[in-house]
């Protein structure tokens, strides 16, 4: 069971560069694509589809997961249909505004952009991110950042979880609290979060922190990462470059 184990991590640390470049490529080439042209967008959901499935993710996965960001891409582009009314298309006797074009051009980037990165954790885990943006020359100190945040995120969480089983021994079977209340929660909440963080600090100075994380072993490449770069680069920018959907539809 162990030596499996072992044999799993390293397979997964052999692939993490391969499937770090090839989300660093697949998001230049979404972002790149122009804001009104859904159309070209939504053929570069064959990354996140197929790469899901290989690697035994499960898209239905990923896809649940993405749409967490749902709402705040919506508060992003809800106001381009309004400020934006001028015609550019009209689907049967239906006039669609460029507004709503952008509009559903930004939920289609967003999500698609989420995905990708949401895969590359599930693919690769956290540390063998942080090992890799080291190595290919990312600043240490927004590495050191992502992986205190990262770590100490659950922390956070398990505190709220203390104080909150705390609050219902104390309140007698009372499901409903008032405002000030939760008020007073979150503010013990980040009072507790900056005490702890402080600690934190000076045990890490204590133990000669110089505001980099060291780094774990080395990560080789196998001939299967060439393989997935060399393969999902020509295919993301296949479909980057040319217009599928012009060859399709016309449109």
């Amino acid at each position: 069971m162990a030596i499996s184990r072992v044999d799993s991590i390293r397979r997964r640390s052999d692939s993490s560069p391969a499937i770090l470049l090839v989300t660093l490529i697949y998001l230049i080439a979404l972002l790149s694509i122009p804001i009104d042209q859904p159309q070209r967008i939504i053929w570069l959901a064959a990354y996140p589809v197929i790469a899901s499935e290989i690697s035994g993710t499960g898209y239905g996965r990923i896809f649940l997961k993405s749409l967490w960001i749902l709402p705040l891409l919506v508060l992003i582009g809800i106001f381009n249909p309004i400020l934006d009314k001028v015609t550019v298309l009209n689907i049967g006797s239906v006039p669609v505004s460029r507004g709503w074009v952008t509009f559903t051009s930004i939920i289609f980037r967003g999500i698609l952009s989420f995905q990708a990165v949401i895969l590359m954790v599930y693919t690769t885990g956290f540390i063998d991110i942080f090992n890799m943006m080291r190595k290919l020359g990312f600043p240490a100190v927004m590495c050191t950042q992502m992986l205190l945040s990262y770590r100490y995120l659950f922390v956070i969480l398990e505190e709220a979880i203390t104080m909150k089983r705390a609050r219902e021994a104390r309140g007698f079977g009372r499901r409903s609290y008032p405002l000030s209340m939760w008020g007073r929660f979150i503010g013990q909440l980040l009072l507790k979060s900056a005490r702890r963080a402080s600690n934190i600090h000076r045990a890490m100075k204590a133990r000669g922190f110089s505001g980099a994380m060291p780094l774990g072993e080395g990560i080789s490449w196998s001939k299967k990462s060439w393989v997935w770069l060399a393969a999902w680069t020509a295919v993301i920018l296949l479909l980057r470059f040319v217009n599928f959907s012009k060859i399709i539809t016309g449109i």
